[in-house]
């Protein structure tokens, strides 16, 4: 991996990390796309028939193999939580840069996302109060922090660019 993206649901992992993996030349890994893959069944599926252990255990294997993987590697926002994972992401030579972002924000962004009935089942308040319980896991596991709420994602990948190239 060249890079691991970090942070709360509506940061911008999955934008900013197709276009940094545009950028640098290299493939873009989605955690959950790979835990789909190796599931043989949707995230929800895996919920709703196994529960969030068994979820969480596919999370901790998919990361495992995805940081040997050439690449940009976008995590889910519970991803850096779980004691497994973010031994591993603190431990990890590969940078890990945390998208951050207010409550505010992530509420716009997700306003008319289906996908995502958490961040409305939540609703601002509850944002608040999940984003600042996973805050220091989050600042703990990073190389590197670029507030996002205000940068297009092309101002994100230019950020992180230079970031990286410094840290090289």
């Amino acid at each position: 991996m060249k890079a691991i993206l970090v942070g709360f649901m509506g940061s911008g992992k999955t934008t900013v990390g197709n276009l940094l993996a545009k950028k640098l030349k290299t493939p873009y890994h989605d955690l959950d796309d790979v835990i789909v893959e190796m599931a043989g069944k949707s995230i929800q599926q895996i919920f709703e028939e196994s529960g969030e252990m068994a979820f969480r255990q596919l999370e901790h294997e998919a990361l495992i193999q995805s940081l040997d993987q050439e690449g940009v590697l976008g995590t889910g926002g519970g991803t850096p939580i779980q004691d497994m994972n973010f031994e591993l992401l603190q431990n990890t030579k590969v940078p890990v840069i945390l998208l951050d972002v207010l409550p505010e924000t992530i509420m716009e962004r997700l306003r008319d996302d289906t996908g995502r009935p958490l961040a409305q089942e939540l609703g601002l308040t509850g944002l608040v109060t999940l984003k600042s319980e996973r805050d220091e896991r989050y600042e703990q596991v990073s190389d590197f922090r670029i507030a996002t709420d205000d940068l297009k994602p092309t101002e994100v990948v230019e950020a992180i660019s230079r970031k990286l190239f410094v840290n090289q």
